[in-house]
């Protein structure tokens, strides 16, 4: 068994500090150093990572409020090239409207035209049979039933 003696204890505790002092030194301090650069290492890092997010989040309320004008002037653009091409349509129907409205005024004064030249014709030709029923009716004695029957013929060369 192991005896128990003060000198023994005591060079035991003279050793165990001497020990002690010497790993400090050499050990602890080093190492604690290590430990508090690890430590303040950590510590920027958290720094930088918040600082980041937070620059990371202005970025992206940046990029949003891009985004929305963005958005919002392509809705401008859209809304502009609607109304540009409601005007072009609205142009080109009343266009259509006022050609139309030309054709048709051509058409009644050709109508017009043609009418007044039917009633013209249809003038000569009257004319022409009076002077033919005239000659007739000069050429020969005309008795009331021959009367009758020439104005019959005219009415009947006038209706066609």
């Amino acid at each position: 068994m192991m005896e128990f003696t003060i000198p023994t204890f005591v060079w035991t505790i003279i050793n165990f500090l001497l020990l002690l002092g010497i790993l400090s030194f050499f050990l602890f301090k080093p190492v604690n150093e290590i430990i508090n650069k690890r430590n303040e290492s950590i510590t920027n890092n958290i720094k930088k990572a918040e600082e980041d997010r937070q620059v990371a989040e202005k970025l992206k309320i940046e990029n949003e409020k891009e985004y929305k004008l963005a958005k919002q002037q392509g809705k401008n653009i859209v809304k502009e090239y609607k109304q540009k091409a409601e005007k072009v349509s609205q142009e080109i129907i009343s266009d259509a409207h006022k050609e139309a409205e030309l054709i048709l005024e051509r058409a009644k004064k050709e109508i017009e035209r043609e009418r007044e030249k039917a009633e013209y014709e249809m003038k000569m030709k009257t004319v022409d049979l009076a002077i033919e029923l005239s000659k007739k009716a000069l050429e020969e004695s005309i008795d009331e039933a021959k009367h009758r029957e020439l104005i019959r013929d005219f009415i009947a060369k006038v209706g066609n």
